[in-house]
C-alpha cells in the first residue's frame, strides 16, 4: 500500500513566529511541499503565480466555492482565500507531505471538512513578548499592533482543539519540536508498512 502524504496544518497569531518556524521545517525537510492556496488579492512586489498563491479573481473565486473546490476558504480583511480539495487529496495520493499555513478559521474548517491531517498551533511565550516582537517590526502602525494583539487572544483561545501546542520561546527548541512531530508521524506504521514489506518481504 502506497504511504499516504501528511497534511500539516499550522496556525498563530501574529508574531509568533510561525513563518520562521516553516522556513526552518522546509530546511530540516526537504521533500516537504508548501501548500498554494487560492487568493483574490492582487499580487505584491515579488510574488510569482503558483509559488506564493494561485491568484484568481473574485469570479472565479465564487465559482469555486459553488462547485464545492474548497477544503476551507475564509474572507479576510476584504480578500478571499482557500485551499482546494484536489491539493489535499492529490499530495495524500501520492505520498506527498505538504503544509498549510492558515489562520484559526481557516483551520477549524478544514477540520469539519477534510478528514485526516495534523493540527499544530504555534503559541508565543507571553503577549508581553508578543507586543515586543510585533513593535520591533517597525513595520505597522500602532493601531494596527493593537488591533492584531486583540486579535491574538482571540486565536489563542482556539488552540485547545488542536493536536499540538508549541511555545515559541526559545527558537531552536520550538523548531526541534515542530521536527519532532513529523518525524514521529512518519513513523507511524501504516505509513512504514510499505517500506517494512519491502525489506522483509511482506
Amino acid at each position: 500500500m502506497k504511504r499516504e502524504g501528511l497534511i500539516l496544518i499550522l496556525s498563530a497569531p501574529s508574531g509568533a513566529g510561525k513563518t520562521s518556524l516553516c522556513r526552518e521545517l522546509f530546511k530540516s525537510f526537504p521533500d516537504m511541499k508548501e501548500s498554494v492556496s487560492y487568493t483574490t488579492r492582487l499580487p505584491r512586489a515579488g510574488e510569482i503565480e503558483g509559488e506564493a498563491y494561485h491568484f484568481v479573481s473574485h469570479e472565479v473565486f465564487e465559482k469555486m466555492v459553488e462547485e464545492d473546490a474548497f477544503a476551507e476558504w475564509a474572507l479576510v480583511h476584504g480578500n478571499m482565500y482557500g485551499t482546494a480539495l484536489h491539493t489535499l487529496e492529490e499530495a495524500r495520493k501520492n505520498g506527498i507531505d505538504i503544509v498549510l499555513d492558515i489562520d484559526c478559521q481557516g483551520a477549524l474548517k478544514l477540520k469539519e471538512q477534510f478528514e485526516g491531517g495534523i493540527y499544530v498551533f504555534i503559541m508565543p511565550p507571553s503577549m508581553t513578548e508578543l507586543r515586543r516582537r510585533l513593535e520591533n517590526r517597525s513595520s505597522d502602525a500602532q493601531e494596527v499592533i493593537e488591533r492584531r494583539i486583540v486579535r491574538a487572544a482571540d486565536e489563542m483561545r482556539e488552540a485547545r482543539w488542536y493536536d499540538y501546542i508549541i511555545i515559541n520561546d526559545d527558537f531552536e527548541v520550538a523548531s526541534r519540536e515542530l521536527s519532532a512531530i513529523v518525524i514521529a508521524y512518519r513513523r507511524k506504521t501504516f505509513r512504514m508498512m510499505e517500506k517494512v514489506g519491502k525489506l522483509f518481504d511482506m
